[in-house]
């Protein structure tokens, strides 16, 4: 038999041996040897014994089980079965990742489990399935945006917005954005750059499926020692969903039930001070816009804005807005 046959013939076994066995399901040498028949080839099982046993000095994790129905099977792999529905429910769950997109990621994902521990990932995705984009030059965005950082290069771009007929148009007439990547973020399951605007002279953010006809300028990036102390977690939480506004220390007063939406929002080191037996007040730093004021409202009688005072003057002004709309 020629080498690149026994060569060709080890790897089938290996192809084999992951994508068909795991605890649960092994196959004996005679399975093997009419598995590998669907490929024109043929071992006797002294040879598949041996061809398992390189495998295994190769570092593949061959497991045998012993008894009237035992076998050989794969025992651990790159990821653990856990591992694979946390990336599965990653993928599911991110808005940025067309469904065609997903479904073709998730396939990849199950390559790397059996197939039947697969099913398991196929079940996980039913359950978990959520609305997706349609846009998918948030690809072609995210790998020019990298190329820029590592090349230390500014992008150019339009930006859009989405119109009632649900369609992206570019914002200000199709101006073009010009600015110094510096970071890519994930808040809320979409895909967020941080960069530096020169002209602005500021530090802005903008979501990468909304930005077009994206390109790599010869221009070297700027404003890099406005990132030298740059709290990513802490800007994250501040910006309330990526909308901007002026920064500002608020006081909130809170019922003792929503100490883990505050938690959850602005994280467990938050300073919670008990006021009485039913409330307590958080201090933190946020973003102060509509957006954030929607989130308080959204909380209801729970919260309260405590200070200060312009905060809560403005504050009364967006909800009397609201109101004469009625």
């Amino acid at each position: 038999m020629a080498v690149s046959t026994v060569k060709l013939r080890m790897l089938y076994i290996m192809k084999i041996l992951l994508e068909r066995t795991d605890e649960g399901h092994v196959m004996s040498a005679a399975d093997i040897g009419k598995a590998l028949g669907v490929y024109g080839m043929s071992a006797d099982r002294k040879t598949i014994y041996s061809d398992i046993e390189t495998l295994t000095e190769f570092g593949l994790d061959i497991l045998q089980s012993r008894g009237a129905n035992g076998g050989y099977y794969v025992g651990a792999r790159e990821f653990e079965m856990a591992e694979l529905k946390l990336l599965v429910d990653a993928v599911q769950s991110s808005k940025f990742i067309t469904g065609r997109k997903s479904k073709e990621l998730i396939g990849k994902l199950e390559r790397l489990a059996s197939a039947h521990e697969a099913k398991q990932l196929q079940r996980h995705v039913f359950i978990y399935d959520r609305p997706k984009t349609g846009n998918e030059t948030i690809y072609y965005n995210v790998d020019q945006i990298h190329t820029a950082i590592l090349g230390n290069r500014q992008i150019a771009f339009q930006y859009a917005q989405w119109t009632v007929g649900k369609r992206l148009a570019p914002k200000k007439d199709g101006a073009i954005y010009q600015v110094s990547p510096w970071a890519l973020t994930w808040d809320d399951g979409n895909y967020y750059l941080i960069a530096y605007d020169e002209e602005a002279d500021r530090i802005k953010h903008y979501r990468v499926d909304k930005m077009q006809r994206m390109q790599v300028e010869n221009q070297e990036r700027v404003g890099k020692e406005n990132f030298q102390n740059f709290d990513l977690a802490a800007f994250a939480k501040k910006t309330f969903s990526m909308y901007g506004g002026q920064d500002e220390e608020v006081v909130l007063l809170c019922k003792n039930e929503i100490a883990g939406v505050i938690m959850d929002r602005f994280g467990k080191e938050t300073m919670l001070t008990p006021v009485d037996e039913k409330c307590f007040k958080a201090r933190i730093l946020v973003a102060v816009s509509r957006q954030f004021f929607g989130w308080v409202t959204g909380i209801g009688k729970s919260m309260h804005i405590a200070g200060p005072a312009h905060v809560q003057k403005a504050y009364k002004e967006y909800l009397q807005e609201i109101v004469e709309e009625y």
